[in-house]
Parts: structure tokens; sequence; C-alpha cells
């Protein structure tokens, strides 16, 4: 369903009437590395500016409160087009979006949204190759233009370097003359970009890099080969960018001394970031230092087409876990940004369960004050037509509007959202045990069929713990109670969730048989694929891996020999392997059963 964005036409007149205020002309620069006329017409600070000012880094956060990305235009990649003779802005419409227009941005305001993200390609307006360093005044005006239109919509405004090409793999060079130029480029761009932006409000932030800082330091786009850093060298060059970054911008003078910068965490990875050897940078401001890191976990969901389903326990562990993880940097004084985050379909239509992964996570930025800045590129906001695509997720987010969050206190935000976040991860387990005939028990020995399938959208169960709970939703599993020796059989039917593509991994598993039943063995007496027989590769061994869990392999490409733990029936290990059920990832698995034999020691 599409929602016309209702944009009162006095939007205008108020807007007018706030720059009229502050003196603000509306006039761009015109040479890269100044200062624009508008930043110079203001010459006294309104109180909200020096409010603003004075805030701390968490406080700020409070106020930016919901974001949303501008992808996929500034930031579209068109140096070359520019080397050849194009103009400078001519990249905006490349990756497929319209060019931006103050209208749109309004709308995004409108919409719920107190900050915007514009990522940037800087060298699409930079001939970089020949040792000159200087952005193209169309380019930099072009920025100015939209980043006015954001900060007169009342926005919180973050600008940044955006992959651009992947430059940033000079600074993983083996040769240390390419390294030196990568930072020299690196600084004359902030150099130009700080000193332009020098005198504008407090509400305009600055960003180190994007996902560049980490791994990708060592990319072989522009230098033609990878790079030689180590990990450890990867995080001693991030911190070193983001230290000579924040040295930078406090050196350009203006409002710079004190703005707000954005700190891009390693990869902009939660876990990596949150690795004791990522390292905030120091700063002569008080508490102005933001971080910035994304969230797109898992990936299978979030950004491919191949898993469509989200919000069983497991799925909520992972994202409050991560998320009460990253709070080591709030504990530290600093606000955090999540950056970016979305569930994407190649379409550009809105993936089941996407309102439930989104309202989530936008608890837990309650929860633990973070900003969320949602990734986007015409995905929910249609930017051609102005209206938002999905009516849940439209009033999810002006739910959580600053203006609509008016009136309630930090701690009454932050103890509602844990309640919720509590209660949802609650109901999502009574969900996930409603059509549980065999709860897991450490009295009881269970045994299930482990199955992750080739291209990863179908699983259950995977691991030495039974849980059924774990699992692809529409999966219906026959698992069976194990009460000694004798003949069983388990069963799965892909049928509700769509067939199985092949087997990634997969194997029988009997919970606590190490403990209730030891040294019994396993034999397997007949698989049957989608109610056929399947011929076995190979013998089959019983094992375990964590000295409860009785487990045979079917697939386990991890597995190469025999384990030391490894029994069989009759002794005899010829042809015995961890890989007897190979199933092609072209064939479609609608059931597997398997009958097997229990054997005492």
């Amino acid at each position: 369903m599409e929602i016309n964005l209702i944009l009162n036409a006095g939007i205008s007149a108020v807007l007018s009437a706030m720059l009229a205020l502050t003196g603000y002309s509306g006039k761009t620069a015109s040479n890269s590395g100044g200062t624009s006329e508008a930043a110079s017409a203001e010459t006294t600070e309104s109180a909200a500016d020096t409010e603003k000012n004075n805030m701390t880094s968490l406080e700020v956060i409070r106020a930016m409160g919901n974001g949303i990305n501008l992808g996929n235009t500034l930031e579209a990649y068109n140096h070359q087009a520019y080397i050849n003779g194009s103009s400078a802005t001519s990249g905006e419409i490349v990756w497929g979006q319209p060019r931006t227009t103050q209208e749109m941005i309004q709308g995004m305001k409108a919409a719920g949204f107190d900050t915007i993200r514009i990522p940037i390609a800087w060298t699409n307006g930079m001939y970089f190759e020949s040792g000159d360093y200087t952005i193209d005044s169309a380019l930099m005006d072009r920025v100015d233009e939209v980043v006015t239109w954001a900060l007169d919509a009342d926005m919180y405004v973050i600008i940044n370097d955006h992959w651009d090409g992947g430059w940033w793999g000079m600074f993983g060079s083996a040769e240390q003359e390419t390294r030196d130029k990568a930072m020299e480029m690196y600084k004359a761009m902030w150099t130009q970009i700080g000193g332009h932006f020098a005198d504008r409000s407090y509400k305009l932030i600055f960003e180190s890099a994007n996902e560049e800082l980490g791994d990708r330091l060592n990319d072989k786009e522009i230098t033609g080969s990878l790079g030689v850093l180590s990990e450890n060298e990867c995080y001693e060059t991030t911190n070193e960018i983001n230290s000579e970054f924040v040295k930078l911008i406090r050196s350009l003078g203006g409002r710079n001394a004190d703005r707000f910068l954005l700190i891009a965490g390693y990869n902009t990875d939660i876990t990596k970031t949150c690795d004791d050897r990522f390292q905030m940078p120091e700063d002569t401001a008080d508490s102005k230092l933001l971080l910035s890191v994304h969230y797109y976990t898992p990936w299978d969901y979030c950004g491919t087409d191949g898993v469509n389903q989200w919000g069983s326990p497991q799925d909520y562990d992972e994202q409050n876990g991560l998320f009460e993880k990253l709070s080591k940097f709030s504990k530290q004084g600093y606000g955090v940004v999540i950056g970016e985050y979305a569930v994407m379909l190649k379409n550009g239509g809105i993936k089941q369960d996407t309102d439930k992964f989104y309202d989530n996570l936008l608890d837990n930025c309650d929860l633990y004050e973070y900003c969320p800045v949602l990734w986007d590129c015409s995905n929910f906001y249609k930017r051609i037509t102005n209206t938002l695509s999905d009516e849940k997720l439209a009033e999810l987010f002006s739910s959580r509007a600053v203006a609509n969050e008016a009136g309630k206190s930090t701690e009454e935000i932050k103890a509602a959202a844990k309640e919720k976040i509590e209660s949802t991860r609650k109901a999502a387990e009574e969900d996930a045990l409603a059509d549980v005939e065999i709860a897991p028990s450490d009295d009881a020995a269970v045994a299930w069929i482990m199955y992750q399938s080739a291209d990863y959208t179908k699983s259950y169960s995977i691991g030495d713990t039974y849980d059924p709970t774990n699992k692809t939703k529409g999966i219906k599993d026959k698992n069976v109670i194990i009460t000694g020796a004798g003949t069983y059989t388990v069963s799965l039917d892909f049928t509700e969730c769509g067939e199985a593509k092949g087997v990634a991994f997969s194997a029988l598993g009997i919970s606590n048989g190490e403990d209730l039943f030891p040294g019994y063995t396993i034999s397997i007496d007949k698989i049957l694929i989608n109610n056929s027989p399947y011929q076995l590769n190979g013998k089959e061994f019983t094992t375990s891996d964590d000295k409860h869990c009785t487990r045979v392999n079917l697939y386990n490409a991890w597995v190469n020999d025999l384990t030391k733990e490894a029994r069989t029936p009759d002794g005899d290990f010829t042809d015995c392997s961890a890989q007897i059920m190979d199933i092609s990832d072209k064939t479609s698995v609608s059931n597997i059963s398997i009958t097997f034999t229990v054997h005492e020691p």
C-alpha cells in the first residue's frame, strides 16, 4: 500500500520564517575550500543552536531521533565519467535514483525522520590520479544545496566519504608512497569539506568514513592488487585515520572546534568494533564524538532474497545481544549512531517480517539510546512520488519521531522499550513452542534431524542442543524420545515453507545421548528423500562434539577424518565418512525421513 504524504504548503512559509530569523540567505558556495555565503551570513547563533552546541554526544543522540539515508544518490560512483568530461554532479542519478529535490527532504521529515545521512562520493569531482585533490566547485555546491534543504527542514545532517570507488585500498598498499598519497588525499578532501561548511549549523555532522575503515583498507579496486595489512595493522590504520580526521576538523575553525563528529567503527561491524583493538580517538572538544556502526544481521535475511522469515526466539536473542554489546560505547559517554540498517529485496519491495525486525531494532535503540538511520533507496520512501510504501512501517517511524515522543522522559522511553523487548521475546518463544510435540528436557534423550539447506534458506535445530523452536517457520518435524536400544524413525517436512535446496549440513542427533546412554552406537537403516530411498555414499559413525549429544554426521563438509571419539556397532571403520548424504544443491527436498537403530555398547 502506498500512503500519500500530506506536505502542508505552510511548511515552506514556516521554513522561510526560520531562515529569516537566522539570517540565512540560501546561497551556495562557488569555490570549494572556502565557506559559503550562506554559512558566512550566520553571524549569530540562535538560542536553539547554542543549546545544541552545549549538548553532550549522548544528549544529541536523543535529539536526532530516527534517521534515513539518501541512499544510492550522491555516493553513486561516476568518477571516470568526470575524468572524461562529464559534470561533477552527473553521477547523482546513475544508480537509479531521481535527482534530489527539496520536496523529497521535506517529505522525509514529515514521515517522522529527524536525521538524514547523505552519503557522498567526492572523487566524482576530483582528478586525484593526477595528484590534484581539488573538489570541483559544482559538486561542492550541489552537496551544499541538499545539506541546506535538510537543515532548513530542521533535520540533523550527516555527510561522509562513502566507498568512492574503493580508493581507500591505497592505505593497504605495499608501497609506502601510495599509503602516503592516501592520507594526503584524505586530509585534502576533509580540509575542503570542513572549511566549506565551517560555519554551518551544529546540526551538520561529519562522518569519518563509511564501511571502509577495517578489512576494506586492503581493497584492490584502485591499486589493482589486494593490500598487505594484517588485521592488527588494519585496526591500527583505522585508529590512525579516525584520529587524523578529528585533529584536522578541529583545526579548521568556525563551528568545527566543537562540531559533533561521527567516527566510523571497524568495518562498521558491531562485534569487530567492540574489539579492544578499536579505539575512539582523542578529542580537544568535550563529549562531541559519536560512533557509527551498521546493522544487517543476519545478512541472509537482511541482504538477500534467500531467507524471508525473521522473528524466532534466536533471531530476537541475536539482535538484542548485539545491541547490548554495543552499549560498551554509550557507557563510556559516546553517542551511538546505527548509520545503516535495512531489510532489502532485489525488487525493492517490503519483505515479510520487516516490521518485526524494525520494531525490535527501534526498541533497542530506545533502550540503549542509539540513533537508527534507515538505509533507503526508494524502497520505503518513494522519492519520485513522495509516498510511503508500507502503512505499518509508516506508523512505526512516525510514532518514533522526536515531536511525537515529546512529553516523555528518557527514563520513561527506556523503561517502556525494555518491557516491550522482554515481552516480545517471550511471545516469540511461546509462539515457537506452540506446535512443538516434544520439548527439550535434561531428563530425556530426543532424536532429531539437524538440517541446513545448501542455499541456507531452510534450517532446523542446527547444533548439539536440541531446540525445536530454532527452525524456519513452516517446517514440520517428527522427533522421537529414545528409551534404549531399538529402531526409531525421525523426519522433516518442508512442504509448508517451500522445498529445501540440497544440503549444506545435516546430522542425526540424540540430545543427552552421551549422558543417558553412554557408549551406545547408531546405524542408519534407511533414508528417504521425497519418499524415495536414498543411496548413502559411505558408512556412518557415531561420535559426540560436546560429550552430551550423540551424533551421526550425515553431511558435514568440515569433517574430513574420523574423530577420536568415533565408534561403530561392529568396530569396523572401513568406508566411514561424515559426508554420507551428499545431496546436490539442485535437488529439491520436500521431505526427509531417517530410520535408524540404537545399539547397546
